[in-house]
């Protein structure tokens, strides 16, 4: 898994551009960059071998593809968003069947690489992580866009630049995703089921829907899914959905520069003071303070 010329081979693309560094000691991190075009082949398999280390995939734009899982059927196929990551542990290979072009970054991550971050920083002492699957990820989103004119750069090293970001970004998993079935007995909500449920609520993101119906999308009741979604994802629907749709809004209070009042509207917030208040309750400022220190 850890060649010198990346993990573009098992892709298809053996001359994908690749960037390594060991950011802490001795542990290596890894990314290269896909762009799989599959020219007319009705799908291509990709197969990772077994290794002491978690593969972390972050999707620049929509593919769609399957799991496959040696004695069992394929999975269905399914659409993994532009901005989501996947992030599959190694310990007994991954294989997939890709059915679509794939435009990506994919991250090779040795377990002994977390427990040198979790040592060098205050990054939290997780054991595990939990598998992820089309998670939306803003901070991998900020961490990727920054990772790719390195990788496009045909000259120098990227020395540092690469070690701070790659110390970043096992910061950031060991906080966003530790395995809390570890500590829990085992989660009541499947990675799929996980999946269904926020592919619903961010279809849904700006309106007023019930919970029910995300409940219904994981083939849960209302009690029983909230129950095992915050018991696996540290949050009840209604505060993940609220801190989706904060994410929603600094974007189009950045990058748009909306007023409060038209980003409020289109984020699902029944009044601009609702708006304020959820921002608030995410961020510790409110919009206007926050968009003020961002530009300044």
């Amino acid at each position: 898994m850890t060649e010198p010329s990346g993990i573009g081979a098992y892709f298809g693309e053996p001359k994908a551009p690749f960037l390594m560094v060991r950011p802490v000691r001795d542990a290596r991190f890894s990314v290269t960059r896909l762009r799989c075009r599959l020219n007319g082949e009705l799908s291509r398999i990709v197969s990772l071998p077994a290794d002491d280390a978690y593969f972390l995939m972050f999707y620049f734009k929509d593919v769609m593809h399957c799991d496959l899982v040696p004695g069992e059927s394929e999975s269905e196929i399914r659409r993994y968003r532009q901005g989501s990551i996947c992030l599959v542990d190694l310990a007994e290979g991954a294989s997939i069947r890709l059915v679509s072009d794939l435009d990506s970054l994919a991250f090779h991550l040795p377990r002994a690489l977390f427990h040198e971050v979790c040592e060098f920083s205050h990054a939290p002492a997780a054991t595990s992580l939990r598998c992820r699957r089309g998670e939306v990820d803003d901070v991998m989103h900020n961490l990727a866009l920054a990772l790719s004119p390195l990788l496009d750069e045909s000259e120098g090293e990227p020395g540092a630049v690469l070690q701070h970001i790659a110390v970043a970004i096992c910061a950031h998993l060991l906080h966003s995703y530790p395995d809390r079935a570890v500590a829990s007995g085992g989660p009541d909500l499947s990675v799929w089921q996980e999946k269904a449920a926020k592919d619903f609520m961010i279809d849904h993101w700006a309106k007023d829907f019930s919970f029910a119906a995300a409940a219904a999308a994981a083939n849960l009741s209302e009690e029983g899914f909230a129950a095992a979604f915050a018991s696996v994802t540290g949050q009840t629907p209604q505060e993940w959905l609220m801190r989706y749709r904060i994410g929603r809004a600094k974007r189009y209070l950045i990058e748009e520069g909306w007023s409060l009042s038209k980003t409020a509207a289109s984020c699902g917030y029944a009044d601009e003071a609702r708006f304020v208040e959820a921002f608030r309750e995410v961020t510790g400022v409110t919009p206007a303070v926050w968009r003020a220190r961002w530009l300044q």
